[in-house]
């Protein structure tokens, strides 16, 4: 690394910028060849500083404009985006607008799925000047607790131009990129099957349904089994399409349909049979699969038609966000989840304050953290679930049949009930904290 007494710097305090809390330039978004160059030009400090602010105005620009996010892949994709930009803004003001390289490839492949996902360009350019003012700010704080107070005010002034000046010819060439692309996208077959979709999955359009099931080459009168896909990372759309059509195979559907929707994210649907019967795989070749792929996929519940297409992608996306919302609360990742296995606590966790004001209700001591009582929680939440069948949870759970029972027993004494009253409540209880942990035995609010 070049320290920064080498540096050639047109505004020396930028050399002193440094991040608030520990920040590793190997967690930057961007190649690592191209973090090295930046660290040899401005220093590692500045750079640490700009891979800190990006991830701020990143969760800004998500926030505002939650359409630009869409999918952790996608979220990836515009944290690597804006940090180039992030980038360039430090060596514009570094080393002069002449410095700054060209809109690169990072920023731009951002733009262009936009486009796919048929974002508008209104709300592009609306994350483009959220993003401008949040970096422009960070910028203006720093130079104000470091350069001298004499001075500051001119460089206040200069600064603010040369930002306003950058971040208008990024904005140009994001609205060029933007435009040829969606040029090019719009006469494309699958920027038609994409409509299409999005028209069918719209309760108020009553599209032909003949003439969309020749243009999609996917029969819409049979029986559908709808899976949302998606990736931690931004894999090509070929890792996911892949992973759907094998595991539509091994759900015995007859014919597929892929639609990505996302970087790392996709819709698809399978026709299978109407009794709902296999004809080949497992839901542990399912699984298998996914891992291979090293994707994860939300499976909705069968229906027919264009209405049973409709529901079954709803409940397939309701199974991703309650997917996510396990591992926000740091469970353990599931590489398929069925909606129709979790619909029930999905539902209640929709409202996840009201959902743990009940958890806590239900539980009382019970809720408190740490490994020996979750093991009475989880003990008790299978017990309940098996009938009381001593047996069969010590199978289930790996433990010896005394070990059940001591931990039954003690679960009750700490929840200072019988189990039969409110039982219903209590396995609910149980069910949501099995599932969602410490989102629901802590209060949100609450000091950690």
């Amino acid at each position: 690394m070049t320290g920064t007494g080498r540096l050639r710097l047109r505004r020396h305090w930028v050399a002193r910028l440094g991040p608030q809390d520990d920040v590793d330039v190997e967690g930057a978004a961007s190649p690592r060849a191209v973090v090295e160059d930046a660290v040899a030009r401005v220093g590692a400090g500045p750079v640490r500083w700009a891979i800190e602010l990006n991830s701020v105005v990143v969760r800004r620009i998500v926030d505002e404009v939650p359409t630009l996010g869409g999918s952790p892949a996608a979220v990836e994709m515009l944290r690597r985006g804006n940090e180039a930009t992030t980038l360039r803004a430090l060596f514009t003001l570094a080393e002069g607008p002449a410095a700054a390289p060209p809109v690169g490839e990072a920023t731009l492949e951002g733009i262009r799925e936009f486009v796919h996902r048929a974002i508008p360009l209104e709300q592009v350019l609306q994350g483009v000047r959220i993003g401008h003012a949040a970096t422009t700010e960070a910028f203006l704080r720093a130079c104000t607790e470091l350069v001298d107070p004499e001075a500051a005010v001119d460089e206040v002034t200069a600064i603010s131009r040369e930002l306003f000046s950058y971040v208008d010819d990024l904005s140009d060439a994001m609205i060029r990129t933007y435009l040829v692309e969606y040029e090019v996208w719009s006469t494309s077959a699958a920027a038609a099957r994409a409509g299409i979709v999005r028209s069918l999955l719209n309760d108020t359009a009553t599209p032909d349904v003949g003439e969309a099931s020749q243009t999609l080459g996917y029969d819409l009168r049979r029986t559908h089994e709808a899976v949302v896909v998606w990736s931690d990372s931004p894999n090509g759309s070929s890792t996911l399409q892949a992973a759907a059509i094998e595991v539509f195979r091994a759900r015995g559907a007859s014919t597929t349909l892929v639609v990505p929707v996302a970087s790392g994210r996709l819709w698809a649907w399978g026709t299978v049979p109407p009794d709902g019967s296999r004809r080949t795989g497992s839901w542990e070749t399912v699984t298998e699969a996914l891992s291979r792929q090293q994707v994860h996929a939300a499976f909705g519940t069968p229906g027919s038609g264009v209405a049973g297409f409709r529901r079954s992608h709803r409940a397939a996306e309701r199974g991703e966000r309650f997917e996510r919302l396990r591992r926000e609360a740091g469970r353990m990742p599931r590489r398929a989840t069925a909606y129709a296995d979790v619909a029930a606590v999905a539902l209640l966790a929709a409202d996840l304050d009201a959902a743990g004001d009940f958890v806590r209700r239900e539980l009382g001591a019970l809720c408190a953290l740490g490994a020996p009582m979750e093991a009475l929680r989880t003990t008790l939440y299978h017990y309940i679930g098996a009938e009381r069948s001593l047996v069969g949870v010590a199978r289930r759970l790996h433990v010896a049949r005394g070990t059940v029972t001591y931990r039954v027993k003690r679960a009750q004494e700490v929840l200072g009930h019988d189990l039969d009253d409110r039982r219903f409540s209590l396995h609910t209880a149980l069910a949501l904290a099995e599932e969602l942990g410490d989102a629901v035995l802590v209060p949100r609010d609450a000091e950690r």
